[in-house]
């Protein structure tokens, strides 16, 4: 994650005069000590008035002294110096990237200004641009103050409302640090802050800073600006170009620093990869319409590369203030890891549902196997097996029970081939009892067959008999026949 602060602030040098210098209207600040010191030790006149001067008694005023303290902060502002944890001010440049997101970042001083007052935060997923006010030595203070503090207080979520609170708090902190003699009273800042989580984005904003959202495509402006000529837009009484050049374009309604009831807009928005975020001061949007900013923001590539154009843009137009503009890009908005962990997630349910299945079957097998019966062939012989006919993956699924003497090929054939497939019985009980049955009909069977051999035997035996009898009834009457012819051959009449 990228953790950083950067600032432009005002160089002590610049805008010497006096006079007010910054985005926004402020009242003219006061000629530094340095400087008045200077102003006075060179209109004030000589010991001897008229005399004729040497360059070595006039030169009383040691110049490079001077300039070493107008560069010197500490002897030069009424603010105290610069904390230390904050980055070089020549650090305007800022590009980095993580799993999620993409951005660019730079702030620069413009064709007019002598000093930038704007500070950003890069801090993904958290991104900041303030816009300071408040004239020499006096808006960067605030612009810096803020992002610091938004930096220190801002969620861990894309929550709007803790978001908001964050930048109420750097409201807070500024008023206390003018209080406390830190930077001017008057000074302030506008802030414009994003949080990206995900497929959400939360914003807080403050003042005329804007935030962007390019969506497939299409520039949506997603904040509204706190200030006098965004009222007569919304009014109807001119157009949003025309607020562009309007005179009191830079009267801010509402900013930090000013108020301590001040309140920061909030909300929150859907966004998806592809996406771009645009955060800006209005250095780039008073300078070029939305339009040429939704046209080099299609045209840019990169989060830098579109960085670079929309400063070059406003530049170009002529950079009458200071310019900060930091894009991100949506890279990944977590959808696809979220499909791939549903899938995940969705793989391992089926996973364990199959085994939950399988177990679920094999307790079912395992319980058909312990507690089924049927009636099998054991070595050609009626036996009784516990479990299931066949085998699963080689294993047989049932075992032998109890055996018996009953021989197959002594049953019927219709009985004969379902035993080879198995006779399924209740139980144990029940299938003795078919071999029971089985005996009694064998028995039953055999004993016909031997009672139809018994008669079979008997019956032939009386065939044989009744042969006999026959054969001496008919011997008997042939000779009672043949008798009387004998006799009465022999007995004939002469």
């Amino acid at each position: 994650m990228t953790d950083e602060v950067l600032h432009n602030v005002e160089h002590p040098h610049d805008g010497l005069d006096g006079a007010p210098i910054g985005a926004h209207s402020a009242p003219a600040a006061p000629v530094d000590a340095a400087e008045a010191e200077l102003e006075a030790t060179q209109e004030a006149p000589s010991d001897t008035e008229g005399a004729t001067t040497s360059p070595a008694t006039t030169a009383e005023i040691d110049l490079e002294e001077v300039e070493a303290r107008l560069s010197d902060p500490g002897s030069t502002q009424s603010f105290q110096a610069i904390p230390e944890e904050r980055i070089d001010t020549d650090s305007t440049y800022d590009a980095g990237t993580t799993a999620n997101l993409m951005w660019g970042a730079r702030s620069d001083v413009g064709c007019v200004r002598t000093h930038n007052e704007d500070s950003y935060l890069v801090q993904s997923p958290l991104f900041c641009v303030s816009d300071g006010m408040g004239g020499h030595a006096a808006g960067e203070v605030a612009s810096s103050i803020a992002v610091e503090t938004i930096a220190k207080h801002a969620p861990t979520a894309a929550d709007p409302t803790l978001l908001a609170r964050a930048v109420e708090s750097a409201n807070t902190a500024i008023i206390e640090a003018a209080a406390e003699g830190v930077g001017r009273p008057g000074m302030g800042c506008t802030a414009t802050v994003a949080y990206i989580e995900g497929t959400q984005l939360a914003i807080a904003h403050v003042g005329d800073s804007r935030a962007y959202l390019v969506h497939e495509g299409t520039l949506i402006r997603v904040t509204r600006d706190h200030s006098y000529v965004e009222e007569l837009v919304d009014a109807g009484e001119i157009t949003a170009d025309e607020a562009r050049v309007h005179p009191n374009r830079s009267v801010i309604t509402r900013a930090l620093g000013s108020d301590p009831a001040m309140y920061a807009d909030h909300f929150q928005l859907n966004i998806e990869e592809g996406d771009r975020l645009i955060l800006c001061s209005d250095g780039l949007s008073s300078m070029i319409s939305d339009g040429e900013i939704e046209t080099i923001a299609n045209q840019s590539p990169t989060a830098q590369i579109c960085v670079d154009n929309l400063v070059d843009a406003a530049l170009a137009a002529g950079g009458s203030d200071n310019v900060t503009v930091l894009v991100v890009d949506v890279v990944d908005d977590g959808r696809v890891r979220e499909a791939m962990r549903r899938r995940k997630r969705n793989v391992l349910i089926a996973v364990a549902a199959v085994l939950v299945a399988l177990a679920i079957a094999g307790f079912a097998l395992f319980n058909t196997v312990s507690n089924s019966v049927y009636l099998g062939i054991d070595d050609g012989h009626v036996a009784i097996f516990r479990g299931v006919p066949g085998s699963f993956m080689g294993m047989p699924l049932s075992h032998l029970e109890d055996d018996s003497e009953i021989e197959v090929i002594d049953l019927p054939e219709d009985t004969q081939r379902r035993l080879t497939e198995g006779i399924s019985q209740k139980s144990v009980e029940d299938a003795r009892n078919v071999l029971n049955e089985y005996r009694r009909q064998i028995f039953a069977e055999q004993t016909q067959r031997a009672e139809a051999a018994r008669a079979a035997e008997a019956g032939a035996a009386e065939s044989e008999a009744g042969v006999g009898d026959a054969g001496d009834a008919s011997a008997e009457t042939l000779a009672d026949t043949v008798a009387p012819t004998n006799t009465n051959q022999e007995g004939g009449t002469q």
